[in-house]
């Protein structure tokens, strides 16, 4: 069979990169006239053919959404607010979204999604974490896939993240600017890539201010089942760093069952900024991902990997802002 003929074979002959071969095949700026005609001419010689455009290929075409049902049924709203924008990123892009819950003995045992079955999709987009196995499973289909608000170093997946690192780096910066010396962080880690992420973004401020690493503060969110429970520490820090809204909720309404008050006893922030920041007594000063420029950024993802399947594997980190509402004293 005769060898396909790539961009990167031309780039080599011309000792050019891709990106120029890539613009001067599709009549983009950037390139001179004459290096132009060269490749042009170049490319015919070696019966180079282009790929359909993405937009063609992907038109009225329909994509799985996978979520862990495990996750769902515990951070049902943030998930559910960013497979809504995936929705309306794809609908923008004229495709279709299909979402299937993945129960854990279908994640564990390898199951093949349903909408595959039924051959109902072309793509997949994955959100959440899931298992690496499965997530080798899901790529050995050969369809274009994406995962979305998670990562795993050990699988190589076109992904896009939140800022989780800074994003905790800033929120506790934030902190100390006020004046907190005694900072916790409230997340189990290792429960997920975001919550590491996060933790790290926590110790990395800690360290440049020279504050002291407690392991006593840094405290677990929920069991190894993934059951949410929080406990108080023994020694009370004056601020909490908490790895997303919902938990900041619970442990507010814990503080205050327990006689402290937020923020004039304890300061709390969190991440995510969406729903359980207002609903909070008082609302929650907290790190807003921008889930409208992730979901936009996993299609288009999606849409470069369906047009060039053989391209290099894209790690994009989308990054949010600081949302500065009421849960914070200056001390």
């Amino acid at each position: 069979m005769e060898k396909k003929v790539r961009m990167s074979d031309i780039a080599k002959r011309l000792g050019v990169s891709t990106v120029t071969i890539s613009k001067a095949l599709a009549g983009k700026d950037g390139v001179s006239e004459e290096t132009r005609r060269k490749i042009q001419k170049l490319a015919a010689e070696m019966g180079y053919r282009a790929k359909p455009s993405a937009v063609s290929e992907t038109e009225g075409e329909t994509v799985g959404i996978l979520i862990a049902e495990r996750f769902l049924s515990k951070e049902q709203s943030f998930y559910f607010a960013l497979y809504e924008r995936v929705l309306a990123s794809l609908r923008h892009c004229n495709m279709f979204g299909i979402l299937e819950p993945v129960l854990w003995e279908d994640e564990e045992g390898h199951q093949v999604p349903r909408t595959i079955q039924n051959d109902r999709v072309k793509a997949l987009i994955l959100i959440g974490s899931f298992d690496t196995g499965y997530l080798d499973f899901i790529q050995s289909m050969g369809l274009p896939v994406v995962q979305l608000d998670a990562y795993d170093a050990k699988c190589r997946m076109d992904t896009v993240i939140s800022d989780g690192y800074y994003g905790m780096y800033r929120m506790t910066n934030y902190l100390i600017r006020k004046g907190h010396r005694q900072i916790a962080y409230l997340g189990r880690v290792g429960a997920t890539s975001s919550i590491t992420d996060r933790y790290f973004g926590y110790c990395r401020a800690l360290q440049e201010y020279g504050l002291p690493y407690r392991e006593e503060w840094v405290l677990p969110d929920r069991d190894e089942q993934g059951y949410f429970t929080i406990e108080l520490p023994q020694r009370m820090p004056t601020a909490f760093v908490c790895n997303c809204d919902m938990v900041a909720y619970q442990l507010i309404r814990l503080l205050n069952e327990k006689g402290y008050r937020v923020p004039e006893d304890v300061s709390v922030v969190a991440f995510d900024d969406f729903l359980f920041s207002n609903l909070a007594n008082p609302p929650i000063t907290t790190y807003a991902v921008d889930m409208d420029a992730m979901a936009r950024a996993c299609v288009n993802q999606l849409r470069a990997r369906w047009a060039e399947p053989d391209r290099e594997v894209s790690f994009r980190v989308v990054t949010g802002f600081l949302r500065e509402k009421e849960s914070v004293r200056e001390i």
